[in-house]
């Protein structure tokens, strides 16, 4: 394409991953765009959706969410339209359609949706007082309806789950978590991990329930009841659904574009448009949708490099990603493989005076995933190893107990 006629850029979205996308741009020497525009479908500009729990839970405000203030758009030319989402896109007339009905066209155009939550698909999940803890609007309601609900369960035991959970509690509310798998954080944690932060956070009031699914919700107008599949009732005045999250595809499907669970992009976030690309948790790449920040920010380099020429060679590759949380005040990491089958060893390391526990699966004298809840201050060395795919024979009777105690490795 020729980029020398290309003025205007058009971004679909403001989320956490659009804003590093357009810092990214910025800092690049050679910006190819005369106008910039970003659609925006929430009335906030982009914040730390990783910082709604502390949010929620009263340990932050909203202003200390906030990713880069409004004098940071000025000064770069961008402009912003809070609470207008792009409702259609016509790739052959390069033009979109927004909320408000108005047309603009575009010469390049970034598409970065996100995600939606997914729905549990039972009866009753219309009720009142049954919500998401996705948005800044889903915090605000919640932390408004805590100071008059006494109750809450919370469908969902992973991370964004825990963490409303957590932020409820410290709200004074009662709280049930429901997870569907044998134990908590399933995705990131093994069976021990899961069942040391189960203990904690029972330790900490929260009534955990493994192993359960709701079938239905219960109530008139609003709810008053989850009904379990083993036939249990639990009463409540409030659900919240954390089971996971959904691309937002439809505005790319609809414009005709190639989809599958996301938006299909090659290595360049390009997608079967050439002049739309796509970043974060809308799109797919390799049959593979991302739920985390950073393969998003990941994107957004590369991306970023792509739509202003400076690197001809710039490709996205998915890299080793690791996760690293604090819920109720016990940290967990996890990075690369959590379950060992039959070509992994385990290293296993348990402190019962603290509750440290550290679950380390080697393949062929190579780290190749790591599991610690409690304390995690070795977490990065060991995602430097697994990503580095590095020797460990000279050190691994020494691994479970961190880098100092690894001459060789130092």
């Amino acid at each position: 394409m020729n980029r020398k006629m290309e003025p205007t850029l058009i971004v679909c979205g403001h989320g956490m991953v659009a804003q590093r996308f357009l810092e990214e741009l910025m800092s690049n020497a050679s910006i190819r765009y005369r106008t910039i525009i970003v659609f925006n479908g929430e009335t906030s500009a982009a914040y730390n959706r990783i910082q709604l729990s502390a949010l929620l839970s009263g340990d932050a405000d909203e202003e200390s969410l906030a990713l880069k203030p409004d004098s940071w758009f000025a000064r770069h030319g961008i402009q912003l339209h809070h609470g207008e989402a792009v409702r259609t896109v016509a790739p052959d007339s390069h033009t979109v359609t927004t909320s408000t009905g108005r047309v603009y066209r575009y010469d390049s155009l970034v598409i970065a949706t996100g995600a939606s939550p997914t729905r549990l698909g039972i009866p009753g999940e219309g009720l009142s007082g049954v919500m998401n803890f996705r948005d800044l609007n889903d915090t605000r309601t919640l932390i408004e309806l805590s100071q008059s609900r006494k109750r809450a369960v919370v469908v969902g035991g992973g991370f964004l789950g825990l963490e409303a959970a957590e932020g409820l509690k410290r709200r004074g509310i009662d709280v049930t978590v429901l997870h569907r798998s044998s134990h908590l954080l399933n995705r990131q944690l093994d069976p021990d991990g899961g069942k040391l932060l189960s203990d904690a956070l029972t330790a900490r009031g929260i009534n955990i329930l493994t192993s359960t699914s709701p079938i239905q919700l219960l109530g008139r107008d609003t709810v008053r009841a989850v009904q379990l599949n083993d036939q249990t009732l639990i009463s409540t005045d409030l659900v919240i659904i954390a089971t996971g999250i959904t691309p937002n595809r439809e505005l790319a499907q609809n414009a005709g574009l190639a989809c599958g669970r996301g938006i299909q992009v090659n290595a360049q976030l390009q997608t079967s448009a050439p002049d739309i690309f796509a970043l974060g948790e809308c799109c797919e790449f390799n049959n593979e949708t991302f739920g985390l920040v950073e393969p998003g920010y990941q994107q957004a380099k590369v991306l970023a490099s792509v739509l202003s020429g400076t690197t001809a060679s710039a490709a996205y590759k998915p890299s080793v990603t690791a996760t690293r949380l604090k819920i109720s005040g016990v940290p967990v990491f996890s990075c690369g493989q959590q379950a060992p089958d039959e070509h992994t060893e385990s290293l296993v390391w348990r402190d019962f005076a603290t509750g440290s526990y550290s679950h380390l699966l080697i393949r062929n004298n190579r780290l190749v995933g790591a599991i610690l809840v409690g304390n995690t201050s070795q977490g990065l060395w060991y995602q430097e190893l697994i990503t580095g795919n590095t020797t460990i024979d000279l050190f691994r009777a020494q691994l479970p107990f961190g880098k100092p105690f690894c001459k060789a490795a130092a």
